[in-house]
């Protein structure tokens, strides 16, 4: 079987790479560029809990070593603290310059001997047929390259979306901002702030909303909102308003800093019509463009590349399984459209000036609870969507239980006992191309799994996970939240939840299985696969 082709070696493509390669997939990524990328501290990325702890999981590294996990949010209005948040129980957003993540991620790729790194190959052409994918690269020689299929992760200039003449409508410079990366010490050196309409503003409205959020080793990123236009932003202009923000928030009449980088981030707001043609996919950059209101694209794509490896690898191992492969564009564009909604709505009230605050009493402060709820994965604007609708999601089963989870979101990581024994987060199971089977049962931490094993519900339940139509883990948790006693949890590789059974249900647990894996169409997909 031919190798997966993933197009870009931007962390997205490189985690696809990773992702298939943990579920022994082979790949060959086509890198256009050197293969390292230029050092820019102004270029960073915010990453949730659950997809920082993607990439670690995959890299085998701990990105916390090459980031920064804030212990606390403010929102601050002129001088008043509007809202603040404190990371002691709550998990924090992990920062950290992109190229950072970039290079940890390729000298993961560099060790993992399913995965090809080609760099300086430029696509120019693909072709497809029933049976695969040909892709041709420029370079020093001109190379063909066979793969299974092939995925574009190759940014909002995609070439791979182009070639598949894939529209990409959206709106272009929703918002601009002027940013820099600078060395200084500021007040509470690991929080991150918001601060909206400062009291020193000086240098025009483009000063009314800066964001500062830290990194390791006393960098900061400032990020000020520019008023809408096409204005350039000047070295003096930005120098002029460094020292002015350093200057109200220190209260030094010269403050002292070392500035590493500047830039001007723009934000646009695109989502590609399919992202899915035949044996082609888009991901990350290439499918979606958001980033308004603190919501972070490599987020979202980095869960496209979770979502999609999984349904990639039966696909690859055991021939074509169109419903599930199906269900990536209509899971994951359903996601990112309905964020690109939340944000196209709220916009307006936050920039629309003071229209609706004279008439609202509290608005200000709910304006501001909505950017940190973008800033920090929360609500409409930032949160994990679920999968609710998704067409791998069962019928109503008599048996189903609620839980704290809804059906379709991802699970809590919550400590199991694997099948060795030993107790482990339960994301770290995840990824492995096997469904999980997680069995709630108090009381089983204070016993060694042999004592408990061939007891009770446990042969029942083993038997009817031996019994399913894919490959999966049975898992034994102490406690789940909102789980009664002998809830049974149906959890699909990317650790979204499926169903929850109240006791075991051995065929509605095989109901269950098969929709997550696209009805029960693909045995006979695998049976017409086996005739050709």
């Amino acid at each position: 079987m031919d190798p997966v082709i993933v197009v870009g070696a931007g962390p997205v493509g490189l985690t696809l790479a990773l992702a298939l390669a943990r579920q022994d997939v082979p790949s060959v990524v086509l890198d256009e560029g050197p293969g390292r990328d230029a050092p820019r501290a102004a270029r960073t990325v915010v990453l949730r809990e659950d997809t920082a702890a993607l990439v670690e999981r995959l890299a085998g590294v701990r990105l916390g070593e090459a980031g920064l996990r804030w212990t606390g949010w403010r929102s601050v209005r002129r001088k008043q603290v509007m809202r603040e948040v404190v990371f002691d129980t709550e998990p924090a957003p992990l920062h950290i310059a992109q190229h950072v993540l970039t290079a940890a991620l390729r000298a993961a790729v560099a060790r993992e001997p399913l995965v090809e790194l080609a760099v300086g190959s430029r696509l120019d052409t693909i072709e497809q047929e029933p049976a695969g994918v040909t892709a041709h690269t420029r370079g020093s020689t001109g190379t063909w390259w066979r793969g299974s299929y092939l995925v574009g992760c190759d940014g909002p200039r995609s070439t791979v979306r182009k070639l598949q003449d894939i529209r990409f409508p959206g709106r272009t410079a929703v918002e601009r901002h002027a940013v820099a990366a600078l060395r200084t010490e500021l007040p509470r050196p690991d929080e991150a702030f918001l601060h909206r309409t400062p009291p020193w503003r000086t240098t025009g409205p483009s000063a009314g909303e800066i964001t500062a959020r830290p990194l390791p080793d006393g960098v900061w990123r400032l990020d000020w909102l520019l008023p809408p236009g096409k204005d350039l932003v000047t070295p003096e202009l930005l120098i002029a308003r460094i020292r002015e923000t350093l200057t109200g928030w220190t209260g030094e009449a010269s403050p002292s800093y070392e500035l590493l980088d500047t830039g001007v981030h723009t934000v646009h707001h695109r989502l590609a019509r399919r992202w899915r043609a035949g044996r082609v996919f888009l991901a990350g950059d290439a499918a979606h463009l958001l980033g308004a209101l603190g919501t972070q694209g490599l987020d979202e794509g980095l869960r496209d590349a979770d979502n999609l490896a999984w349904k990639l690898a039966p696909a690859w191992h055991h021939g074509p399984h169109e419903a599930l492969l199906d269900s990536y564009q209509a899971e994951r564009r359903a996601i990112v459209a309905a964020r690109l909604r939340a944000a196209d709505q709220v916009l307006p009230l936050l920039r629309g000036g003071g229209g609706l605050r004279s008439y609202m009493p509290g608005a200000a402060r709910g304006h501001d609870s909505l950017l940190m709820d973008g800033h920090l994965g929360l609500g409409p604007l930032g949160a994990p969507g679920a999968y609710a609708d998704s067409p791998l999601a069962p019928v109503r089963l008599d048996a189903e239980v609620p839980v704290d989870t809804p059906a379709g979101a991802p699970v809590a990581d919550v400590v199991v006992t694997a099948e060795d024994g030993s107790f482990v987060p339960l994301r770290d199971r995840l990824g492995r191309g096997a469904l999980l089977v997680v069995l709630v049962a108090p009381g089983t931490v204070v016993w060694e799994r042999k004592h408990w094993v061939t007891a009770g519900i446990m042969p029942r339940l083993a038997a009817a996970v031996t019994a399913l139509p894919h490959p999966a883990e049975l898992l034994v948790a102490e406690s789940y939240p909102g789980a009664a006693p002998h809830t049974v949890l149906l959890v699909r590789p990317d650790g979204h939840l499926v169903t929850a059974l109240g006791g075991v249900r051995p065929a509605d647990l095989y109901t269950a299985a098969e929709a997550a894996l696209g009805g029960a169409a693909r045995s006979e997909e695998r049976a017409e696969a086996g005739a050709r």
